[in-house]
């Protein structure tokens, strides 16, 4: 794992997107990451039927979903936002 890349204990549910939005810090700089429902439950092989389902999904494959953005981030994949949208 790469060290220059911390990802906080921090996730928030995104309606709109119905993604789940969580920090990485590189080099002191922010970075917007995002798991959408389908590819959490794609990855998780589980149905997320709401937000606290979602959630607790997401935290259970944490670790996973770090390290695909932790590639992605070192591959600069990032959207036209400036976000990493974590894919498998």
């Amino acid at each position: 794992m790469n060290q220059s890349i911390l990802f906080p204990d921090i996730q928030s549910w995104d309606e709109e997107q119905q993604a789940i939005t969580f920090p990485a810090q590189q080099s002191g700089a922010l970075i917007e990451c995002f798991v959408r429902q389908a590819e959490l439950e794609k990855i998780s092989g589980q149905t997320i039927a709401d937000k606290q389902q979602a959630l607790d999904v997401f935290c259970q494959c944490r670790f996973e979903l770090e390290e695909l953005a932790e590639d992605l981030i070192e591959e600069e994949e990032f959207n036209a936002s400036g976000q990493i949208e974590v894919i498998s």
